[in-house]
């Protein structure tokens, strides 16, 4: 991927990439909008919300022309837009890229890729009869630990990577809204915060391919009222129905015989002193662990631990940078539509091995 974005910019030799963002929530106004706010080689031609006062609201807020309620609407008034930007929950990711796809328009889409294997599978089949370039917005991929680890991995610095171990936990952070309810948003946290940590971690792995997974869920605690906590509320808050896990734990087999465990939750009872989300790498010549980037192998026939300093930086604007890129240049995106669908097996595998309460064959 480019290195920075003033080398990705090129803004004298090509004319504004015309954008619509679908969905005025939380991640379109507080994590997409800004980041196309400062860049000027891009130019967002409309915003659609199935609420017009939100639409309206944000359409002022970042300078918009013109606001929306559907997707068909946009479309069909803005001929003129290149790509859309998918901010809407789950559920409704499948209508609206299809629909942008069949309009030939390039599309970004937040994570996960879709609700279910099915509609990802819709997806991928609009998106490859149409020809569009098509990226899941996997922002954890684009952070610079990620990317300085990537690089040590496909270096040969670890070896071949077998093993791998990874995690997202809260001891008490269900968000409020919208995401308690499996009818929009398809799971709960192994679909809304395990996607960033297995995606991750898969990535890191090489990406083979899964071939059988061993999960357990659970729903021991629920709809919570424990005072003192802060928790993620969406903009749609009213949403009543709550019918998400609390948890789960699974083991990912995949075809090169290599493994890795995962663990997720919103609500469980365990001690958190520190960091909540972790990943570790175990290859032949080396592990790797990140927050903080650290590599563990042996110098001159001793062990010997090593921390790769990496500066921070806002891994929504890296996973930006690098769809207009991929636009502009004919380029395969780093997590395209085929990473979406694989990653969408995992994650449904997850949950059909532990309402099975045995191991699945993907």
């Amino acid at each position: 991927m480019p290195q920075n974005a003033k080398e990705r910019r090129r803004t004298q030799t090509l004319e504004k990439l015309k954008i619509a963002v679908i969905g005025a929530g939380n991640i379109a106004r507080n994590a997409h909008l800004p980041v196309y706010a400062e860049r000027d080689d891009v130019e967002i031609v409309a915003i659609c919300d199935w609420n017009l006062d939100r639409s309206r609201e944000i359409a002022a807020k970042f300078n918009i022309p013109h606001a929306y309620t559907t997707v068909e609407e946009t479309l069909e008034k803005q001929p003129e837009i290149e790509a859309v930007d998918i901010c809407v929950w789950n559920r409704s990711h499948a209508p609206v890229a299809i629909a942008a796809a069949k309009a030939g328009k390039h599309i970004l889409c937040e994570k996960p890729m879709a609700w279910s294997v099915e509609h990802a599978e819709q997806m991928k089949k609009a998106v490859d009869e149409a020809g569009v370039t098509f990226m899941v917005a996997v922002m954890t991929r684009y952070a610079n630990e990620s990317q300085v680890l990537k690089a040590e991995i496909d270096a040969g610095r670890l070896g071949d990577i077998y093993y791998a171990k990874t995690g997202y936990m809260r001891r008490r952070g269900t968000p409020i809204g919208w995401f308690t309810d499996t009818q929009k948003s398809g799971g709960g946290p192994v679909i809304d915060i395990g996607i960033h940590c297995i995606d991750r971690t898969w990535y890191l792995m090489g990406k083979p391919k899964p071939v059988r997974i061993s999960a357990s869920t659970s729903y021991a605690i629920g709809e919570f009222k424990t005072k003192g906590v802060n928790r993620y509320k969406a903009l749609d808050s009213d949403v009543t129905a709550f019918d998400t896990e609390d948890s789960a734990a699974a083991i990912i087999h995949f075809e090169n015989g290599a493994t890795m465990m995962a663990e997720v939750s919103w609500a469980i009872n365990m001690e958190q002193d520190g960091p909540t989300e972790y990943t570790h790498i175990m290859g032949s010549k080396a592990g790797a662990k990140m927050f903080p980037l650290r590599i563990y192998g042996e110098e001159n026939g001793y062990l010997c631990n090593m921390e790769l300093p990496t500066a921070s930086n806002n891994a929504y604007a890296a996973e930006i940078d690098h769809f207009i890129d991929c636009v502009r240049n004919h380029k395969t995106p780093e997590s395209n539509a085929e990473d979406g669908l694989t990653m969408m097996k995992i994650l449904e595998g997850i949950y059909t091995s532990a309402k099975a309460k045995k191991e699945i064959e993907l």
